[in-house]
């Protein structure tokens, strides 16, 4: 069965390959995953958008990882309001990694993909500041404190 992968899948490839796997694996993993699209003459068409998405997303060398490094670490005031708290500071609910990529956005610094971010114990779960780590490159990592305030 020749697909398209949509997404990155361990021992296969990145998104955009057309791969040969399978039909079991095909048919019963990847397609309902949405890990890969049938490959037809205008999937493969959308391939070159799913390469471009992932340029752009993807850090371009050493180089750019440590521009936005200083980009990140040079942000000043990133905050994120909850809806809601309880009186003690505790959230009905929890921060993920993708509310941090938007808040690094909403604050003025670059995109981040929401993978690439390390917080305290996977879920933030209470008001007040929150070192929160970004993994740009295996040799570059950004640290920043991200402040959770009840809305």
């Amino acid at each position: 069965m020749k697909l398209i992968l949509t997404a990155d899948v361990d021992n296969l490839g990145a998104p955009g390959d057309i791969v040969e796997v399978k039909d079991g694996y095909g048919r019963n993993y990847l397609l309902p995953r949405g890990l890969a699209i049938v490959a037809t003459r205008g999937a493969e068409k959308q391939v070159d958008g799913i390469r471009r998405a992932q340029e752009a997303r993807a850090v371009r060398g050493l180089d750019h990882a440590k521009e936005l490094k200083a980009a990140i670490e040079g942000l000043e005031g990133v905050s994120l309001t909850v809806k809601t708290a309880g009186d003690s500071g505790k959230l009905f609910g929890s921060v993920t990694a993708a509310d941090v990529a938007g808040a690094i956005k909403a604050a003025g610094g670059p995109v981040v993909d929401k993978r690439s971010l390390e917080l305290p114990k996977a879920h933030i779960k209470a008001t007040g500041k929150h070192q929160v780590i970004v993994n740009l490159h295996p040799d570059v990592v950004a640290k920043f404190h991200l402040n959770v305030v009840a809305g």
